[in-house]
């Protein structure tokens, strides 16, 4: 994995808080609910801020929230940030948003060969409630990762893998399999992206016990109750008041285990980009 130096990292860090800042502002003033997640919600506990060598903010919204956001930055922000996602991007291959700076340009390396126009950035992560009734529950988390991969694979037919060896070549082979046989049959990613939309937001319209965003890397590696989310703690977080889940500590736990033991530098990983361009002639 190739490294920042320095200086280059802090520069990243402080576009990102420059979003974030008027993210924060933007939901606060429309009474938009969001909360910081994963790595930013270590960073805030351990750090009160970024956790050292990350290079990322993740937070998250509940799908009427989001939905919300969407309109109000278009509306308020449109010259100053651009809203990447599958619904205004064709190629974007995510479902989730990123809300990114214009001028600037921040690629990383899954997606070199994507065109779309990446910028630096803020990762939002849509969340919609599933179902109580587990076999219900299981059929909405596959069914939404199902389609929402099969996007990937018509956007990128080769996507990067955790593995090496016949075992990378052999899933290489069968992904550019897919992706010319969604070509050919001119499947478009739009159509795969409501597919997935329709089978993860199936139960927005009740109030179930967990929420959860189901196109990671396993459906429900992102799922959480709704009381351990709301109502909402503010921690600080590099000086500003952010929106956090009320039990953090019980949700990181849950995933990362001792959280607040840094972890040994060969695991401390980022993002660091295939292109990198602060849009300021540096």
């Amino acid at each position: 994995m190739r490294e920042y130096d320095e200086q280059t990292l802090h520069k990243v860090q402080q576009y990102e808080l420059e979003i974030l800042k008027d993210f924060i502002d933007l939901c606060n003033r429309h009474h938009i609910r969001y909360f910081g997640i994963a790595g930013t919600g270590i960073g805030a506990i351990r750090h009160k801020g970024f956790i050292p060598w990350d290079d990322d903010i993740d937070v998250a919204m509940l799908r009427e929230d989001y939905e919300k956001f969407q309109n109000v930055a278009i509306q308020e922000y449109g010259d100053k940030y651009k809203l990447l996602n599958a619904e205004t991007r064709e190629n974007y291959p995510l479902m989730t948003a990123q809300w990114a700076k214009i001028g600037t340009e921040f690629r990383t390396m899954p997606f070199k060969r994507v065109n779309c126009d990446f910028g630096i950035y803020l990762d939002i992560f849509p969340l919609d409630f599933v179902s109580d009734d587990e076999k219900a529950r299981l059929k909405q988390g596959r069914t939404a990762w199902f389609w929402s991969k099969l996007m990937i694979l018509r956007i990128l037919p080769f996507p990067e893998l955790a593995f090496t060896g016949i075992k990378r070549q052999l899933f290489h082979a069968v992904f550019w399999i897919v992706h010319w046989t969604l070509r050919v049959l001119h499947i478009s990613p739009s159509w795969l992206y409501q597919k997935a939309y329709k089978a993860t937001t199936r139960y927005n319209h009740l109030h179930t016990k967990r929420v959860a965003f189901l196109c990671e890397t396993s459906p429900f590696s992102n799922e959480f109750d709704y009381d351990d989310i709301f109502p909402l703690q503010t921690l600080n977080f590099e000086g500003l008041e952010m929106a956090f889940p009320r039990h953090l500590d019980k949700i990181l736990t849950k995933y990362y285990g001792n959280y607040m033991e840094l972890p040994p530098v060969d695991k401390r990983k980022n993002h660091y980009p295939y292109t990198l361009d602060f849009g300021d002639g540096k």
